[in-house]
């Protein structure tokens, strides 16, 4: 009993991780512009007739232009990310300045401090 249910366990195993670097080399394929559409043709068709060496020999030939393009997409996804904060965050030198002097005009702060909120803003 015991040893049906770990084998199942193991085989489930490598069942996901086959999935999981199907679905890794399909994405890096797609991720490739350098690589022109016949390339990918042929790579697809070699991943449904012959997976498991497919996968091996993809690994082994276009292991190290799989981590480059999947840094530069995380690099790219970062940037827009960060941009996108700071778009929503309006936190521009201008709009602080702004709201710093209409901070000023209503009395909450003084002179001192909108000095102060100016020459932060300008510094940053």
């Amino acid at each position: 009993m015991t040893h049906g249910f770990l084998w199942d366990l193991f085989a489930i195993f490598f069942f996901v991780v086959y999935f999981m670097l199907l679905f890794y080399i399909l994405s890096d394929l797609f991720r490739d512009h350098e690589l022109n559409g016949w390339a990918k043709t042929f790579w697809i068709i070699f991943l449904i007739l012959l997976p498991f060496l497919t996968i091996l020999i993809y690994m082994i030939a276009r292991g190290p232009g799989m981590q480059k393009r999947a840094l530069a997409q995380a690099q790219q996804f970062q940037k827009a990310q960060d941009e996108y904060i700071k778009s929503v965050a309006g936190n521009s030198p201008t709009e602080q300045i702004a709201k710093a002097q209409e901070l000023l005009a209503a009395g909450t702060i003084n002179q001192d401090e909108f000095n102060a909120i100016k020459a932060k803003a300008l510094a940053s």
